[in-house]
C-alpha cells in the first residue's frame, strides 16, 4: 500500500512525540543525578529544641581535655569511647596552609614549642610534643592534622563541632569542606566560627555542611544575626545567655539551636538547663553526663 501524505504526517508526529518524551526523561535523569543534596536541618544535626529542664546534648570540649591533652587524638578517642553526643575541636592553619588541631594562636601552652602557629610549617609542627605538659604518659603525642581527626571520626557514628580559628580564605575552606565530603561527614559535622566571612566561605563551598556562629556577646537582635549568617545554631558564652535568658526561646521560635560554652560545674549546668538550652560544651563530659542522669531522676 503506498504511503499517503496524511500517513507521513502522522508518522512524523509520532516520531516527534517520542523525541520529546525521550528528552523529557533524559532531563529528569540529569536533574536527579545532578541534584544538590538537601541541606542538613537543625533537627537532624542538633536534635529537637529542648524545653526548660530537659537535658541538653553534651559536646566534649577540645576533644576531651579533662582526660587527655586537649585537641589530641588520645583525647578524642577517649571522648568517642565514652559515647558522648559530640566532640568539639579547634582547627587552625599552619604557615604553609595545613589545618591542624590547635586552640591558641601560639604553640607555647600546649606543646614544647614556641611562637605563633601561623609562623610554623606543618613539618615543624609535627616535631612538637603536645602531650608532656599534660602528663608524662602522653610524652611525644603529636599535634594532629584535621585529616587525622576526620579519619578517626569517620570510623564512628559520632558527630562533631569544628571551630575554625581566625579567618580562613576560600581555598583553605574549600580543602576542609572537601575532606568532610570525601568521608561522608558533611551531614555529621557543623563548622563554627566567630568570623562571619569564614562562615560565608563555608556556605559558598557547600550547600550541605551546617554552620554555627560563635558569640562572646549577644547582638541586640540575635535572631536576625543568625538569619543573616544562615546558621543552624549559635554557640554562646554562658554569661551572655544568663544576662538575656529570653534569647533561648527567641532563637527556638526561629528554628535555631543554642549551645553554651564552656561549663564545668553543676551550678552552671543547672542554670542553663533550666533555660532549655540545646547543648552544653564542657571539659568534663563524664561528670556532666552523670549529673544529667541524676537530675532526671529527681
Amino acid at each position: 500500500m503506498p504511503h499517503t501524505a496524511d500517513s507521513d504526517r502522522a508518522r512524523d508526529r509520532i516520531h516527534a512525540l517520542l523525541v520529546v518524551c525521550v528528552l523529557a526523561v533524559a532531563s529528569l535523569v540529569i536533574a536527579f543525578l545532578g541534584a544538590t543534596p538537601a541541606r542538613v536541618s537543625a533537627t537532624e544535626l542538633l536534635g529537637e529544641t529542648r524545653t526548660p529542664g530537659e537535658a541538653a546534648f553534651i559536646a566534649s570540649h577540645r576533644g576531651g581535655g579533662a582526660s587527655a591533652p586537649e585537641n589530641t587524638l588520645p583525647a578524642i578517642e577517649a571522648a568517642l569511647a565514652e559515647g558522648f553526643d559530640y566532640v568539639e575541636v579547634d582547627v587552625a592553619l599552619t604557615a604553609d596552609g595545613h589545618a591542624v588541631l590547635m586552640h591558641d594562636a601560639t604553640v607555647d601552652r600546649t606543646t614544647d614549642g614556641h611562637g605563633p602557629l601561623s609562623s610554623l610549617t606543618l613539618a615543624e609542627v609535627r616535631t612538637l610534643d603536645a602531650g608532656s605538659w599534660f602528663a608524662p604518659a602522653y610524652a611525644g603525642t603529636p599535634v594532629p592534622t584535621l585529616v587525622e581527626f576526620l579519619d578517626l571520626l569517620a570510623g564512628t557514628k559520632h558527630r562533631a563541632l569544628i571551630e575554625l580559628k581566625g579567618e580562613w580564605d576560600a581555598a583553605a575552606v574549600g580543602v576542609a569542606v572537601g575532606h568532610l565530603a570525601g568521608r561522608d561527614l558533611d551531614r555529621r559535622v557543623a563548622i563554627a566560627s566567630f568570623d562571619a566571612r569564614t562562615l560565608a566561605r563555608v556556605a559558598a563551598a557547600s550547600e550541605v555542611v551546617s554552620r554555627m556562629l560563635i558569640l562572646k556577646h549577644l547582638p541586640d537582635d540575635v535572631v536576625s544575626a543568625a538569619a543573616e549568617a544562615g546558621v543552624r545554631g549559635i554557640l554562646v558564652d554562658r554569661k551572655a545567655v544568663l544576662k538575656r535568658p529570653e534569647v533561648v526561646q527567641a532563637v527556638h521560635d526561629a528554628g535555631v539551636r543554642i549551645v553554651v560554652y564552656t561549663l564545668n560545674s553543676d551550678t552552671q549546668w543547672d542554670e542553663v538547663t533550666a533555660l532549655g538550652v540545646d547543648g552544653i560544651v564542657t571539659d568534663d563530659p563524664e561528670t556532666l553526663s552523670a549529673w544529667q542522669n541524676s537530675a532526671s531522676g529527681r
